[in-house]
């Protein structure tokens, strides 16, 4: 048995060694791959809500001097260490008393493999704030590096003990032992925050291997790229790079070179013929290899990716990309999340990309430091055109450390097809001297800007008022505003945005324009149970919530910028046959690549209780061939009997199937929104009163004054009231409507009701057939007011009002409690408010939405439920008493719900309270920089004159 049993054994280690031999090919070629490439090993996590825990010691602030856990990479406010402080608070001053200036303590211990010993092993930080001191198992890793938002590395191969346990300790300065830093970074109008809000990660090489490549790739199919090696090579050798699609697909030939003996450096170069360009519109991307080789022996691969594109500034002309003139439509955009502070993740970067694109941008500034690498990737993968900024806000940094940065910032980013321009700081943040560094490390040579200033050719000049920017037209250059109509609130982005940018469009020297900013910067603060701080109106400018909330903004953007645009009226005449002029704003598409679906729909019933329409036909059809920059003609095949529907939708898609616009059409019919029924109407008269009864309704005049002084329905009282005229205009609004320039500060944000005297002249009851008609006539600004007590409890109001002179809001109100009302929903423009200069960005159609009050800045539900809508029909007030119906007989008038809630700081407007009101004028809105009169021919107040006449139906149903 003995035997037997070593026999087998025998035979097990033969099949067991057998076995390894037949499996050693696949291991082998495994072992190559992984030798000829970069190994990548996080220390740290990916990013945000993708950590790994931390050793950690702060030293002043929350949790001061105790070692405990932090996740990595974060910013350590929100890890409930040290202390939150906005910048501003600090401006100009290098090294202020009272700044939070905590540092923190890391540690970590981790391993890497015994076959790494023949690697070159660096440690590299994606982001540290600020100043930071790296050691690896108690030996410093180098010198201290200073600049926030930079990547930044460490070759450790001599420091690390392969195989075995190794200990990283880090120290990180939230402030920086250098003034130009802190003048740079941390005195700006953002939240400064503190610790390592990158990922940190080491990188495994081969002995000998590419550093880093830089390529520039021409539309007329000409590629170079720069490929660097990490040493001198002490031998000829050998590199080759091979270009694919992005199907897989080798393009070309394979470029080949040999690196001299004694370089660092090899230049590749060729001509590849029919290349997919890449532009904003059409982001094709190819992949390169490139093969480091001795002789025969493969010894590193790296690859990237790419797009062949070519930039030009053509003089007192504009920006060119592939020969192309385009214009920017962009915004600026912070790094940042609530929750996270500046530490992002891949799936956030990502998001962002895709909401610039929704709004139909094609620009991006990264204002005012580099963002995260996907960030770029996103860019260059959904297209978008993209300002990358060195960090710099009215400071600057010194020369010693501004070169490392600005060769950080380039040798990273200076592949990404999207990056277009570089910015050497903002608004007076730019140090002259680090101008021509940019070039040294971007074989593309792209323009330097100075945001704010006039650099290569393009003036960038900030928050222009509509006047300045025709004024900055006039000059012999091109002007792109890299930041214009600053938001604040539910102020600025859309309103005004359509007048200036059909300026902006229509001058041969203009290059577009960044609206400031894409969100909120409002800070999840971890010491106040989570409440979003956007330090006061500081860092409540965006288009967005800080969450990404869309405000009505948003959609005005999209639509304003949306680059098809059918021209029609929105009100279609009898005589329309289907065929609408459409204008192509593409640069490089056609709009036979796009699909438009288009369909006619009935609007149900106010009593039904529904939202939106009944679709009774739809149909999509292809876009008809119009060259980018050209008109042409949209043909529905129109039905014969599309006035038996009640409105057409036209819907743009893109070429990838995206939503471009949603326009949506009308025509002129007689439609009857609220009813009469059946039943007797009745009149009563006492010494003070009339009382008119209808079903259930029941009405009160008062005959000394003519006002409704009660309501019920049912027996139950309805606290309604009115109307009562309302016009207002703003505080330093003169008579004639100029403004007056020695008016007290901030009269321009406050909205003064115009005092008017109102007296009853006469009033008179009759029946006319089976209504009982009120009739009141005024002295004052009401000259008569007209109710017709229908039966069924149907009340018609015919009005007619005067006011001669300047307004920047009229029409007439009633007074309903706010805090009865719980939700409404009506026909018309929305769901978003608007603006007298804020009128795009909504679409006709049944809307509903419950109450809310959101304080700006502080609470982000969308879209809220007071303000103006526009072109409404009717509209249903659910409330604690009941409903109350609405129907106008007006088109293109508003529907006024409440009084807009600004901040609680009033930076925009104080407006008079008008309840429910019926209002032929509403205001417009300012920004956080200019007054409403400095943004434009919509934003102007009107002038009135001569009687206003209209019609109301209202009915009421009892809880």
């Amino acid at each position: 048995m003995k035997e037997i049993q070593k026999i087998d054994n025998r035979i097990i280690g033969w099949m067991v060694l057998l076995l390894a031999f037949v499996t050693i090919p696949t291991w082998m070629s495994h072992a190559q791959s992984q030798k000829e490439q970069t190994i990548i090993q996080h220390l740290s996590g990916t990013g945000y809500q993708d950590t790994k825990e931390w050793e950690f010691k702060i030293s002043g602030g929350r949790k001061a001097g105790e070692w405990s856990k932090i996740n990595v990479p974060s910013v350590w406010e929100q890890e409930g260490f040290g202390k939150y402080q906005y910048g501003i608070k600090f401006y100009g001053k290098a090294f202020p008393d009272g700044i939070a200036d905590e540092v923190g303590e890391y540690k970590y211990e981790f391993e890497i493999p015994k076959d790494w010993e023949n690697r070159r092993i660096r440690i590299v930080f994606d982001g540290s704030m600020t100043d930071t001191e790296v050691k690896i198992n108690g030996r410093s890793a180098g010198t201290k590096h200073q600049g926030a938002f930079y990547r930044f590395r460490y070759d450790i191969t001599e420091l690390l003990k392969f195989g075995k346990k190794n200990l990283l300790e880090v120290t990180v300065s939230k402030e920086s032992s250098n003034a130009g830093v802190n003048l740079a970074e941390r005195r700006a109008d953002y939240w400064n925050f503190g610790g390592i809000f990158r990922p940190v990660f080491l990188e495994a090489m081969p002995s000998r291997f590419i550093e880093r490549t830089a390529i520039d790739a021409k539309a007329d199919g000409h590629f170079l790229s720069e490929i660097y090696l990490g040493d001198a090579s002490p031998k000829p050798l050998q590199v080759q790079a091979k270009i694919q699609d992005n199907s897989g697909k080798n393009i070309g030939q394979i470029l080949k070179g040999t690196v001299p003996q004694g370089s660092d450096k090899i230049v590749l170069e060729g001509d590849f013929d029919q290349v997919k360009l890449w532009t904003a519109e059409t982001p094709n991307l190819y992949t390169i290899t490139y093969d480091l080789y001795d002789q025969e022996k493969l010894l590193h691969t790296i690859t990237d990716r790419f797009g062949f594109r070519t930039i030009e500034v053509r003089e007192s002309d504009g920006i060119y990309i592939n020969g192309q003139r385009i214009l920017m439509k962009g915004v600026n955009k912070h790094s940042f999340w609530p929750e996270s502070g500046r530490t992002l993740n891949r799936e956030l970067n990502y998001d962002a990309a895709r909401l610039i694109k929704e709004m139909n941008m094609n620009a991006v500034r990264l204002s005012h430091y580099p963002s995260d690498p996907e960030f770029l990737e996103a860019c260059d993968e959904l297209g978008l055109y993209v300002l990358h900024e060195l960090g710099g806000w009215h400071g600057h940094y010194d020369e010693e450390v501004g070169i490392g940065l600005v060769e950080s910032l380039v040798t990273r980013d200076v592949n990404h097809p999207s990056v277009i321009f570089w910015d050497n700081g903002n608004e007076g943040g730019w140090n002259t001297e680090l101008d021509d560094e940019f070039a040294k490390w971007d074989p593309q040579n792209r323009p330097v800007l100075h945001p704010q200033k006039l650099l290569s050719g393009i003036e960038t000049m900030h928050y222009r008022s509509y006047g300045e920017m025709q004024e900055y037209f006039r000059g012999d250059y091109i002007f792109m505003p890299t930041e214009f109509l600053h938001g604040l609130y539910d102020g600025g982005h859309g309103a005004g945005l359509h007048d200036y940018w059909e300026m902006m469009r229509k001058h041969p020297r203009s290059g577009g324009g960044f609206l400031w900013v894409f969100a909120d910067e409002g800070i999840s603060r971890t010491d106040q149970d989570g409440r979003i701080d956007n330090q006061g109106n500081y860092a409540a400018d965006g288009i967005l919530g800080p969450h990404m909330e869309k405000e009505g903004s948003f959609y005005t953007i999209k639509e304003v910028w949306s680059p098809v645009m059918l021209m029609q009226e929105s009100v279609l005449k009898p005589d329309f046959d289907g065929k609408i002029l459409v204008e192509n704003r593409y640069d490089f598409t056609n709009l036979k690549d796009c699909t438009f679906e288009w369909s006619l729909g009935k609007f149900y019933a106010p009593e039904s209780g529904q939202t939106g329409h009944s679709v009774l036909m739809k149909t999509s059809i292809k876009g008809p061939d119009v060259a980018p920059h050209e008109s042409g003609e949209l043909s529905l095949k129109w039905p014969s009997n599309w006035q038996e529907t009640d409105v057409l939708y036209v819907k743009a898609l893109d070429p990838n199937g995206e939503e471009l616009w949603t326009w949506s059409y009308t025509w002129d019919k007689t439609e009857t929104y609220l009813n009469a029924a059946s039943g007797k109407v009745d009149l009563t008269e006492n010494e003070t009163d009339y009382t008119v009864s209808s079903g259930g309704l029941e009405l009160v005049f008062d005959k000394k004054s003519g006002a409704l002084s009660s309501l019920k329905e049912s027996g139950k009282v309805f606290s309604f009231k009115g109307p009562r005229f309302v016009a207002a205009r703003r505080g330093d609004r003169t008579l004639d409507g100029n403004v007056d320039k020695d008016a007290d500060k901030g009269l321009d944000r406050i909205y003064k009701e115009i005092a008017f005297e109102q007296s009853l002249k006469q009033i008179q009851v009759s029946q006319e057939g089976e209504d009982i008609v009120v009739r009141t006539d005024f002295k004052g600004p009401i000259a008569n007011l007209t109710w017709h007590i229908k039966p069924g409890g149907l009340v018609q109001l015919d009005y007619a009002y005067q006011y001669d002179g300047v307004v920047e809001l009229v029409g007439l109100a009633f007074d309903y409690p706010e805090h009865l009302v719980k939700s409404k929903r009506w026909l018309g423009n929305g769901p978003y408010r608007v603006w007298q200069n804020r009128l795009h960005g909504t679409k006709f159609d049944i809307w509903e939405n419950e109450y809310n009050d959101p304080i700006p800045g502080e609470t982000f539900d969308y879209p809220e439920f007071k303000g103006y809508f526009h072109d409404w029909r009717w509209a249903v007030f659910e409330t604690t008493e009941g409903e109350i119906h609405l129907s106008t007989d007006q088109k293109e008038n508003y529907l006024g719900v409440y009084t807009p809630r600004d901040g609680r700081d009033k930076l925009l407007y104080t407006l008079p309270e008008t309840g429910l009101a019926v209002l032929d004028v509403i205001p417009a809105v300012r920004n956080k920089v200019n007054a409403t009169d400095l943004v434009g021919p919509s934003s102007q107040a009107q002038w009135i004159e001569g009687l206003k006449k209209g019609s109301i139906s209202l009915k009421f149903k009892a809880k």
